[in-house]
């Protein structure tokens, strides 16, 4: 790795893997006493589900018929009652690269209708080389159709006269052991540029599972899903 550390960054979704990270070149591997360095981002958003927040309600208890083929291209399996073991994709460049892989929790909405996802254990599992810390909490909100349609400059069409936002917020803090000549490299340019790529990384692979969620959801209970109108 060196000075020039942004300009070899690429992030792309493909059928092979969900995201192909390049930090830099690395050519030997890290040791089990490398110092760890954390990465932290925030990202909130809100995924629109054209019927009432009851059925969306439903939908999200049977996340075992839906959660892994909108997953897709990650490799999901599941794991006990509302977990899942994801293999996120592949990170690395130049003769050093990371497996990613980790396990999540879909924990059922609690009393205040609160949902959480979280990080678990995956058995038989030790990441090499990085640690994960995964926390995102979500509500159903209703949102007046006609308002939410002006705004966003869709048509109408068959829509109920309010529809379901999934509104959600997701801190994530990850770790990563590189080697030791990277560590003596400027502290405030391994942290811009980590915490700038995670941000893409999530950013990119939130949307791409929302869009697949909501294609997958309108399908399944044969509902119209809008699209923005183009602007001139």
């Amino acid at each position: 790795m060196h000075q020039k550390l942004a300009a070899h960054q690429t992030l792309e979704i493909n059928e092979n893997c969900i995201s192909d990270l390049y930090l830099s070149k690395i050519e030997t591997e890290t040791s089990e006493t490398s110092k760890i360095t954390w990465f932290k981002t925030q990202y909130s958003d809100c995924m629109e589900l054209y019927v009432d927040t009851e059925t969306v309600a439903k939908h999200f208890a049977s996340h075992r018929s839906w959660f892994c083929q909108c997953a897709h291209p990650m490799k999901v399996e599941p794991l006990g009652e509302n977990g899942y073991d994801l293999l996120v994709g592949k990170f690395g460049s130049f003769g050093y690269q990371l497996e990613v892989r980790v396990g999540l929790e879909l924990v059922p909405p609690d009393s205040t209708g609160t949902y959480r996802i979280r990080d678990i254990k995956v058995p038989n599992y030790t990441a090499p080389g990085y640690e994960i810390q995964f926390q995102s909490e979500m509500r159903l909100v209703e949102l007046p159709t006609d308002q939410f349609c002006n705004q966003k400059e869709i048509e109408k069409l068959r829509l109920p006269p309010v529809i379901t936002g999934a509104k959600w917020n997701l801190d994530l803090t990850v770790g990563v052991k590189f080697p030791e000549f990277i560590q003596k490299m400027s502290p405030s340019l391994i942290e811009k540029t980590g915490n700038k790529l995670l941000q893409k990384i999530v950013r990119q692979v939130s949307r791409y599972l929302s869009y697949k969620t909501q294609i997958d959801f309108h399908n399944t209970y044969n509902l119209p899903f809008p699209k923005q109108r183009k602007r001139k």
